[in-house]
């Protein structure tokens, strides 16, 4: 597949979230304290992600 949500554990401990396409990450969220969390950051990103408004400030 493409599209790919990534779970990486940074040196300070803390889990992250990679959205990936290909090999590119697209972005990475905040360091989260456990697993589950970062879980539920996905969760969130494709619940709410397909209605979020598009700001652009250029």
């Amino acid at each position: 597949m493409a599209y790919s949500f990534e779970i990486t554990k940074d040196k300070k401990g803390e889990y992250r979230v990679r959205f990936r396409y290909n090999s590119e990450t697209m972005f990475s969220t905040e360091g989260y304290s456990s697993k589950a969390s970062a879980k539920n950051a996905i969760e969130s990103i494709l619940k709410n992600g397909p209605c979020a408004e598009i700001v652009d400030n250029s």
